[in-house]
């Protein structure tokens, strides 16, 4: 997991710590599943829009 991004780590440990999958995660933040996927496998960094939306998902918990 080096190769991955802060934000892909963080999100990957969201999802295990609270027994959430990608679908429930992209609901949650209002981002697509394919954008979760992206962000999760660092293909692509997330704007900042996004960072604060999946920051702000994960605080909610």
């Amino acid at each position: 997991m080096d190769n991955l991004s802060e934000l892909a780590q963080e999100l990957i440990k969201f999802e295990h710590d609270n027994d959430l999958n990608d679908n429930e995660v992209a609901f949650g933040s209002h981002l697509s599943v394919e954008r979760i996927h992206d962000i999760k496998s660092s293909n692509s960094a997330a704007t900042s829009e996004e960072t604060e939306l999946l920051q702000r998902f994960m605080q909610s918990k």
